[in-house]
């Protein structure tokens, strides 16, 4: 979870955050890089007498770099970028199969490869909460999965656009009525990851979080069992 003051992206929660985290710091370094280089020419170029008497003078190697320098930077920022957009987008044998659905103002969670369980996730009102349970994150019904194994979610929306965002595990993907998108999901722990719906929806937008519980494998074919 984030916590007040925090300056950097949350702690790494599956793999798919990880390959974020990984493609941000190597962007950032690039970003950095660029920085020092451009400052230093600029500096140089308006402290000092390094000029050409002859302003359309040819600097054919000077011409070459400039324009090089941006194709090879072009070249290692997109290098990387494709790989981890490959990464987060393909589903290999998922363990579990769950649908999430979208609604004003609510998530509707859909188990269906070996059983029909179906469930509504609401917003637990503040006077509700219990000691130590995140205002405007907890909800009644979580959505449970297996830690360590590949789930893949399948999500869509009942009335308007909405969007399925757990940010700790590095996924961010749209509810859209009439389609159906989906999304590889995995955890290196067990634990409670929360989210939030991150399109705008309507008046209650804020109040439609997620709350996504990591379970080892036998607790999690119990719960299977206790809700069929």
């Amino acid at each position: 979870m984030p916590h007040a003051g925090q300056l950097s992206l949350q702690e790494a929660m599956g793999p798919t955050m990880e390959e974020v985290i990984f493609l941000h710091d190597h962007v950032l370094l690039l970003t950095c890089l660029m920085t020092m280089v451009i400052t230093m020419f600029t500096l140089t170029a308006t402290t000092t007498a390094l000029t050409h008497n002859d302003p359309t003078e040819e600097v054919e190697q000077l011409e070459a770099a400039w324009t090089a320098a941006p194709i090879m930077i072009l070249v290692l920022t997109a290098l990387p970028s494709v790989r981890s957009l490959y990464l987060m987008e393909e589903v290999f044998n998922p363990y579990l199969t769950i649908k999430a659905t979208g609604h004003q103002w609510y998530w509707n969670y859909e188990y269906s490869d070996e059983t029909q369980i179906s469930f509504d996730s609401y917003m637990i009102q503040t006077k509700d909460l219990q000691n130590g349970s995140p205002r405007l994150l907890e909800v009644d019904h979580r959505m449970v999965m297996p830690a360590g194994l590949q789930t893949r979610i399948v999500v869509t929306a009942e009335d308007v656009l909405h969007s399925w965002t757990v940010p700790s595990l590095g996924v961010k993907v749209d509810a859209v009525p009439g389609r159906l998108n989906q999304l590889p999901l995995a955890t290196s722990r067990v634990g409670v990851f929360f989210g939030q719906c991150s399109e705008i929806c309507g008046a209650n937008h804020s109040f439609m979080p997620i709350a996504v519980e990591a379970t080892p494998l036998h607790y999690f074919e119990q719960w299977l069992t206790s809700e069929q």
